[in-house]
């Protein structure tokens, strides 16, 4: 696996992402996207402003759980929704950019509001080709 992308699958009242990519770094910007699908349709959010974000975990996994939880309070306290991510790791310490724009009612009808990613169904892992397969569930 190459390519990198995203899906949502179904899990009770919340919501699964499934995002994937060549890299970990790739794989953790698709479930950036797939955060943003579950409140809007990304392509409806314009990268107009720029906001650093820092988070650190003991394993993939629970880095996976930082990330979605430092883009959930970034969206809450900011009031913003983000299109595109830019990711770096050192090892397992996150450095990333979102860009996106403050959120706008009519433009992007928010669906619901995600509360903070979940352990149930958590999963990082790399594939025999060194892609990477992360699963989460978010609570909405």
């Amino acid at each position: 696996m190459t390519t990198a992308g995203w899906e949502h699958f179904e899990h009770q009242a919340d919501i699964g992402l499934r995002a994937w990519g060549p890299d970990l770094a790739t794989a953790l910007e698709q479930a950036g996207v797939a955060l943003t699908a579950v409140v809007t349709e990304p392509e409806t959010v314009e990268a107009t402003q720029a906001v650093a974000l820092e988070c650190t975990a003991a394993d993939p996994e629970f880095l996976l759980v930082e990330w979605l939880d430092a883009l959930i309070y970034a969206m809450a306290t900011r009031r913003m929704l983000f299109a595109t991510y830019e990711v770096h790791l050192d090892g397992l310490d996150l450095h990333a950019t979102a860009f996106g724009e403050p959120v706008d009612r009519d433009r992007h009808a928010p669906a619901v509001e995600v509360k903070g990613a979940t352990l149930t169904g958590l999963k990082a892992e790399p594939g025999a080709d060194g892609a990477w397969r992360l699963e989460c569930v978010v609570d909405v």
